[in-house]
This record gives C-alpha cells, structure tokens and sequence, in this order.
C-alpha cells in the first residue's frame, strides 16, 4: 500500500484537473469541445478532427521559421521532464509520443496566433479558420485542463525566430489574441511569472505592481453576509459605475458604493469558472477573483438587482435576460470554499451592513423613493404639506374662536 501511494503534487505543478465537487455544477465549462491540448483531453475520439490540422500547422511553422524538425524535437525532449511535473496527473504515454504532442500543440498555437493576427500567415485559398471556430478555439484555450506550459511555447516561439528582432514576443502575441476574446483590456505585470493561458487571463485582473496594489487576506475572517443591490438602495446606498479599470477596486464612501464595468455574455461563465478553479487549487491564499465573485454573489440576488445594476451601466447585459445574469452568478460560488478574504472586502461589506442598520437612512430612502423621486411628485408632497398645515390651521383658529365664545 505504501509503496503503490502516490507521492505528492510538486511545486512547480500548476495544470490541474478540475475538482469533481466543481466539475459537476457544470461539467461544459471546463470540458473542451474542439480541441485537445496538452495531455488530460489528448486521445478524446470527439477532438480527433483537429489532430490533422495541427500536423498541418506544424508543417507551416517548420516552414516559417526555416528549421528542420529535429531541432524543434530536441527543445522539447529537452523540457520534457519540467512539462510532466507541471501536470497534477500524471500521463499514460511513452516519451516519443509525449514530446510529440507537446510539439504538435505547441506550433498548433503559435501559428494559430498568428495567422489570427497576420494576414501573411494565411496560406492561399486557405479556409480552416472560419469565424466560428476561431471563436470555439478561443473558448477551448482558456480552460484550465487545456493548457500547456507558457514556457515550453515561449522557448520554441523565441528559437524559431530569434533572428527576427521586429517581431513581437509571445507574451504579447498571447496579450492580443486573449485580448480579442475577452470583454476587457487584458495587461500583464512583466514582474509575474506566467505559467499558462488560464493564469495569463487571472494576473490581467490583478493590478500592476501586485505586491504592493493588492490588500492583505485576513485568516478565519469571512463575509458571512451582505445585502443585496436592491436592498441597499432600499435603505440609501446609491450605486455609481466606478471609472477604474481594475475589476477589484470596489468601493464605498459617503453613502455611495461605485462598482467598475462588467460585461456578460456567452463566454462569461465558462473564463470565471476556470480562473476560480485555478485558484481554487493553485492560489488557495491568494484567490481575489473568488473575493470579487462571493461580493458579486450577495449583491445580485434576484433579477431586479441585475436590472438596477444595468441602469447604473454597471453591468452590460449581453445576455439579454435579467434572469440568466443573476442564475449564472448565483451558481458561481457553488461547491466554492475559501479560508481566508481579501480584508477591503471585509470592510466594504461591515460598512454597508452598518449603513443598511441605520433606521434613518432607510426613512430617508423611503422618503426620497416615495415623495421626492419626480418633479410631480415632490410638487404633490408640497401640496399635500400645505394643506395639511392649512387644515392644521383653521383647526387651531376654530379652538381658539370657541374658547373665547
């Protein structure tokens, strides 16, 4: 028993197979529907087509870059060992075949990104790339059990065409084509090193300058509870689209909680989940985008808090349905466990439930929403306090008459 135990992960691991505890919350999420690369999904009959177009990407790679494939080989052979480690299970196939794929795949993605972004790079009358399935290969590339090594891409990409000087590194090549895929700016602190594309599309929500940018993560501190957008603009708080670029940087001052842009669409679900799964299992201490996620999860409750949250144009809804929005962030934090909380969000949400406490901010609330919102109805309110003081008045005059009577 103790000798057939596995031994534990190590610590340049950074590809994992998805927990099963996420994985069937909605196994399309992470699961590659047109192409395999690196070792968990190579084999899958369903993903077999694109097999043959990666030999033939190769084929234009080797060309491009005027090497004989035995040197492209020899490179891989050469990190074979560092590409196995990185892997959380380990693979079933002999070493010919392993660094086969690896540099089957690896050329499948540089000269798929360029060919995205160079026209040049098209051969004639060629068409493997329609629209569509460069928008299906962008989905695949950004699950976590489909990825292979940055650096192993980055070393084959830099040899292939290290006498080009023009030519832009793969770091930004992979900023360009993911930026492409994305609903936001996607930048990289060259400071950070970048293990895969699942870890490229995290570090670009983090801010520049990590270590100094990013708050400290409280131990045994959680956010146990925080109301919902409509129930905080029940009791006062008043929403603001923040102007910040940093999806983190949630704030509230003065009775007004300001909140950056986020878009929704079809491509939405499947990119958070792979991220909070990779800092699920990679970044269990550092997991920010989950903290941003459990804060998202307490504020949109039902369809009208998407909806309020759309008219701040704090939420762009390109799913169309209110309803979809606030399901799909609701089973986000499904099967989600975190220790530790990013200690602004601590704060942020204590000063909301605080304000939410305080009776008079939601009488004030309820006096502005339901007397003071419309020029009618502020002029209505006025009306009906004049008369009211009127009424009051004649009523003092008769007592006063009366009593002299």
């Amino acid at each position: 028993m103790l000798e057939s135990s596995k031994p534990p992960l190590p610590p340049e691991c950074c590809i994992y197979k998805v927990p099963t505890n996420l994985r069937i919350v909605n196994e399309k999420a992470y699961t590659p529907q047109h192409i395999s690369i690196g070792p968990f999904h190579h084999g899958d009959e369903r993903l077999e087509t694109m097999e043959k177009l990666k030999v033939t990407y190769l084929k234009r790679f080797v060309h491009k870059a005027t090497l004989n494939v035995e040197n492209l080989v020899s490179i891989v052979r050469h990190r074979e060992a560092d590409v196995r480690r990185c892997y959380s299970h380990t693979s079933g196939l002999s070493s010919d075949d392993y660094v086969k794929m690896i540099l089957l795949d690896a050329s499948f993605i540089i000269v798929f990104f360029k060919k995205c972004k160079h026209k040049e790079w098209m051969g004639p009358n060629e068409k493997d790339l329609t629209p569509w399935l460069i928008n299906a290969l962008r989905r695949d590339i950004r699950l976590l059990e489909n990825q292979l090594l940055f650096f192993v891409i980055e070393e084959l990409y830099n040899f292939a065409f290290a006498s080009h000087s023009n030519l832009p590194s793969f770091t930004d090549l992979a900023i360009k084509f993911l930026k492409r895929s994305g609903s936001r700016d996607i930048s990289h602190d060259p400071n950070l090193k970048i293990r895969h594309f699942v870890d490229l599309l995290r570090t670009s929500f983090l801010p520049q300058s990590i270590s100094q940018s990013l708050p400290k993560r409280n131990r045994h501190d959680k956010v146990r509870q925080l109301y919902s957008a409509s129930q905080l603009v029940e009791a006062g708080v008043k929403l603001k689209m923040s102007s910040s670029k940093l999806l983190f940087d949630l704030k509230f001052t003065n009775g007004v909680l300001e909140i950056p842009t986020l878009k929704f669409d079809d491509k939405t679900e499947s990119l958070f989940r792979n991220i909070m799964a990779l800092e699920q299992c990679h970044y269990p201490f550092d997991g920010y985008f989950t903290d941003y996620i459990r804060v998202l999860d307490f504020l949109i409750d039902t369809p009208n808090d998407v909806d309020l949250l759309v008219q701040k144009r704090i939420i762009v809804n390109g799913l169309g349905d209110s309803n979809a929005v606030s399901t799909l962030v609701n089973n986000l934090w499904r099967q989600i466990f975190i220790s530790e909380v990013n200690s602004d969000y601590i704060d942020l949400c204590n000063d909301l439930n605080n304000f939410y406490g305080k009776r008079c901010n939601r009488w004030k609330a309820t006096l502005r929403h339901d007397y003071l919102s419309t020029p009618w109805r502020i002029a209505s309110t006025a009306a009906a306090i004049i008369l009211l003081l009127l009424t009051f008045t004649q009523t003092v005059c008769s007592i006063i008459s009366l009593w002299y009577i």
